[in-house]
């Protein structure tokens, strides 16, 4: 059978570790054995699987059994010492780095030896650290939701900061205005750069040398998408993010952005105002919301679960549901029970079918919001919902619903609070939705054989490198290019 490098390796270093115990040279036991000390070195160093009758000749030489030659275990320290610093340095990950390899010699100390080894579990572990299996992105997320959940999704420390930098960019009233986005990167010593070759991995890039912010050419309807994305880039600056060192963080860094580029397209003291008018009025509506300011259905639903509990003294509700049913982000401090899976994780988890989440999509007038009471095992919950269609997505696929939902005595504020749409939900109790009706059970069980889709990124780890997910050599071939323009 055919050794593996590995097993080659430590039976050559057991070979040179009796040898020497016998104080013999390479020519000596060749000598004894028929071979030329050459040949001897090679399957000394591992180089060379040596025959059966060859491994009871040596053990026979040195006066040992062939079982104690064969054995897997490394003959001392030192030995184990080298033969984990040649496996390190044939690694990809050493590879990578276009470092030359270091042959242990006889006049290398084992500290030293030690130190090299150590310095190369520190690179794995490190490596291993900053790739974020989906388990680890998941207790990521988790982790992230529930210290927003004991923060009430707010952060006042990013609204102060972003009423004054809004303020400071002469902004007034109604929605940021393109131009004042631009006024504030300004500010910061930036001009924002529209290109058509964005590095793909990238939504924008800064180039901190020159003072550019590079985005995108065209903008999501509505001019949403530039701004934002554009007071994302400044946030980080004005954040004094550095480089994460953790999936963890960059999830926690991602969540500052966003909300830094909600409170600038959203401000704090005109939102708080709008919405507490409505409240008063009983008319509030995420459509009116997000209408007033000119930013995306999504955007003004997540904006107000940021200021619904502090400033309307209101516990509420956000899921954005796929056209699966499939749950893709979610927020809740109203005790609404969010699926989860067996580590808290809620992402990928299919809400109840009954829930106003899923109905909407069978809802046909797709235009204005969807509202429904829905009876659960934690009470009863209003929801309005609204669908929508991703650009990239086609068919059910493409789908996907953002629900904003109330405890029943909170709904008394909200348009739509009339509605006669009511369901159960028992979920989740697997009869309420997941498991089929008797009958349907007795006629097609055995006679059904669907075949599943797999989902690609429930197998891949999230991409590692300087941040998560950027093909740093695309950046900087990028950042080249356009150096001159600069």
């Amino acid at each position: 059978m055919k050794q593996r490098s590995s097993d080659l390796e430590t039976l050559g270093h057991r070979i040179r570790h009796f040898r020497g115990q016998r104080g013999l040279t390479l020519d000596q036991l060749g000598e004894r054995l028929g071979l030329a000390g050459s040949q001897l070195s090679l399957i000394e160093n591992g180089k060379r699987e040596a025959r059966v009758g060859t491994l009871q000749a040596i053990a026979g030489a040195l006066d040992i059994e062939l079982g104690a030659l064969l054995s897997g275990e490394a003959p001392n320290e030192r030995a184990a010492l080298e033969i984990e610093l040649g496996r390190a340095q044939k690694s990809p990950l050493y590879a990578a780095l276009g470092l030359p390899q270091v042959k242990p010699t006889r006049g290398m100390n084992t500290e030293a030896l030690a130190a090299m080894v150590g310095l190369h579990r520190e690179l794995a572990r490190r490596a291993s650290e900053a790739i974020a299996t989906p388990e680890e992105a998941r207790r990521a997320n988790t982790e992230l939701r529930e210290r927003m959940r004991e923060r009430d999704n707010y952060m006042p420390e990013i609204e102060a900061l972003a009423e004054e930098r809004v303020r400071a960019s002469g902004h007034t009233s109604g929605a940021l205005t393109h131009r004042e986005v631009s006024v504030m990167a300004e500010q910061l010593g930036f001009t924002l750069i529209y290109v058509n070759d964005l590095p793909s991995s990238t939504r924008s890039l800064t180039d901190l040398a020159n003072g550019r912010i590079y985005l995108p050419p065209a903008s999501i309807p509505g001019g949403h998408g530039l701004r934002s994305m554009a007071l994302q880039a400044m946030a980080h600056r004005l954040l004094g993010h550095q480089r994460p060192a953790s999936y963890a963080e960059f999830l926690w860094q991602r969540l500052e952005i966003n909300y830094y580029a909600a409170c600038c397209l959203m401000p704090r003291e005109v939102s708080v105002a709008f919405l507490q008018t409505a409240k008063k009025e009983k008319r509030l509506a995420i459509e009116d919301f997000r209408d007033a300011f000119g930013v995306t259905h999504e955007a003004a639903a997540l904006r107000f679960t940021n200021l619904a509990t502090v400033h309307l003294d209101m516990k509420l509700h956000f899921l954005r549901v796929s056209g699966d049913g499939a749950l893709q982000k979610g927020y809740e401090n109203d005790d609404l029970p969010l699926p989860t899976d067996v580590t808290g994780s809620i992402e990928g988890q299919f809400v109840c079918k009954q829930w106003s989440a899923r109905n909407a999509f069978t809802h046909t007038n797709r235009t204005t919001e969807f509202y429904q009471y829905t009876d659960t095992p934690a009470g009863t919950f209003w929801c309005a919902t609204q669908t929508g269609s991703s650009q990239s997505g086609t068919g059910r696929s493409g789908e996907f619903s953002i629900s904003v939902g109330v405890p029943f005595a909170e709904a008394k504020w909200f348009r739509g609070r009339e509605t006669s749409n009511r369901v159960e939900s028992r979920c989740p109790d697997e009869s309420c939705c997941r498991r089929p009706p008797a009958e349907l059970a007795a006629r097609w069980s055995g006679q059904a054989w669907p075949s599943a889709r797999l989902h690609a990124h429930v197998l891949s780890p999230l991409p590692s490198g300087t941040f998560p997910g950027v093909d740093d050599a695309e950046v900087f071939e990028f950042l080249e290019s356009h150096q001159r323009e600069a």
